[in-house]
């Protein structure tokens, strides 16, 4: 996808729904059985790193693997699986080997939403095994998170403007227990700004509540989420940020005390303080990604605090840079450390392997997945040398923690 702004985004979608129709009917028989039977290696050869793509030119495969030498850092690909047309935003569940990905388009068996896939995870190899789909319940699914419970997947519409929420059970995914249409004054920025658009949904550490950003309405809602996986407004039902920030997306600090957003469209890094009991955000502060705006199109992409929360990390679309913050552990305040080059094109998604020494950087125009070893004492980034090459590789994630 060559570009963030709506109407390029909304152009692709509408090219790429033709192909997702004529893509539906086969691409679930197109497994991980089928495209990645020839994936031979053991877990014991490194952990298993899923990357989601846009699948550009009808290509059909959209789920990349890999392998992580956790001591020296590098990636070893280890297969491709086709999952349906953009898988652009993957989520994989806490507790078993499932993976969850959006099918971010406009339109799906002649509706106007999206799509949300499941598949079972091979234990040995990583392959991919189709467990079905259901609708997002709005178009261009960009988001998707699972409940700390293992119960439920949110997930994110930025067309549809949307939020919902879909059971989980076994490895498949049932009838949405919840959806809720964000509505509210749209932000100052015309050309982005003309609707709601849900960029991001996760719950708190507590799982009472699930909060989503909206890149239209310059808001943070915030829903409690309750064990039939239903969404009501919380009592204070959301946070408003500074007109035409732009929130995209959201990551808690460890300790569970302060939530962080990345504002895509002013390139502003918020800080909220999170009262778990009550479900209330308190402004903290709101400091500039970049000392200075720099000349052309540039977009605020994506954050991570380190597992150590001493660090917090975020990537700048244009600029093409992850910038770092230390956190102040008693205020939570974020304070600059660092602008690395990501030393590639487009940096979206990027991700911090579960033991906090490496970063990996999905550069989406540049086709590249560039690796950084983290500095423990100062969250500093020192590029590895490692690039391998995805096309369009969107969202990293790790697979770590779960049963075999």
């Amino acid at each position: 996808m060559p570009t963030e702004h709506p109407l390029s985004r909304r152009s692709f979608l509408a090219a790429a729904a033709a192909a997702a129709a004529a893509a539906a009917a086969s691409s679930l028989a197109v497994s991980g059985l089928a495209s990645c039977a020839h994936l031979g290696r053991r877990r014991d050869e490194g952990m298993l790193v899923y990357v989601g793509t846009y699948t550009d030119a009808g290509r059909a495969e959209g789920v990349y693997l890999f392998r992580l030498d956790a001591e020296a850092g590098t990636l070893r690909p280890a297969g491709a699986a086709a999952v349906g047309p953009n898988p652009s935003f993957l989520a994989l569940h806490p507790t078993r080997r499932v993976l969850l990905a959006v099918n971010e388009v406009t339109e799906w068996e002649g509706q106007r939403t999206g799509a949300v896939s499941s598949f079972a995870e091979a234990p040995e190899t990583g392959a991919l095994t189709p467990a079905g789909r259901r609708v997002s319940h709005g178009g261009a699914p960009c988001y998707i998170s699972v409940d700390r419970t293992g119960r439920f997947a949110l997930v994110a519409n930025y067309v549809g403007g949307s939020v919902a929420v879909l059971p989980i059970a076994g490895d498949a995914l049932g009838e949405a227990t919840a959806v809720v249409q964000h509505a509210g004054p749209a932000g100052p920025n015309a050309a982005r700004q003309e609707a709601p658009h849900a960029h991001c949904i996760i719950p708190d550490p507590t799982n009472r509540f699930a909060l989503a950003a909206d890149l239209g309405l310059d808001r943070i809602f915030v829903y409690a989420l309750d064990d039939a996986g239903r969404l009501a407004p919380a009592a204070t039902p959301f946070a408003a940020l500074p007109a035409g920030a732009g929130p995209r997306h959201l990551a808690f600090h460890p300790s569970g005390r302060f939530l962080y957003v990345v504002n895509e469209l002013d390139l502003t890094l918020g800080a909220f303080r999170w009262d778990a009991a009550a479900g209330t955000l308190a402004p903290l502060a709101m400091v500039p990604l970049l000392a200075q705006r720099p000349a052309g199109e540039a977009t605020a992409a994506d954050l991570h605090v380190a597992p150590s929360g001493r660090f917090l990390y975020a990537s700048v679309r244009g600029d093409d840079s992850v910038v770092v913050f230390a956190v102040d552990p008693a205020s939570g305040a974020p304070a600059p450390v660092q602008r690395v080059s990501t030393e590639g094109l487009w940096p979206r998604n990027f991700g911090l392997d579960p033991s906090g020494r490496f970063l990996f950087v999905a550069n989406q125009r540049s086709g590249s997945i560039v690796g950084f070893r983290v500095d423990a004492d100062t969250g500093r980034l020192t590029p590895t040398g490692q690039r391998v090459e995805v096309p369009s590789p969107v969202c990293i994630r790790f697979a770590e923690g779960r049963p075999a």
